[in-house]
């Protein structure tokens, strides 16, 4: 059963971008951005539905 590694690459992607992402929001909060805190938070809670679409079609090409 061999891995499909463009999924696990986008995977890896949206991991990072959540990482920068909370980084942002801390880093504007801290400097009372509150709207660009309000922006990325949002990002980064609509970057998780799309990683878990992406691993359950990983799974299911993998059954």
């Amino acid at each position: 059963m061999k891995r499909n590694y463009l999924f696990f690459a986008i995977l890896c992607i949206i991991l990072f971008l959540n990482i920068v992402f909370t980084q942002y929001v801390v880093h504007q909060y801290y400097f009372e951005n509150y709207l660009n805190v309000l922006i990325f938070c949002a990002l980064n809670i609509a970057l998780f539905p799309i990683a878990l679409f992406i691993y359950k079609k990983d799974v299911k090409t993998h059954e």
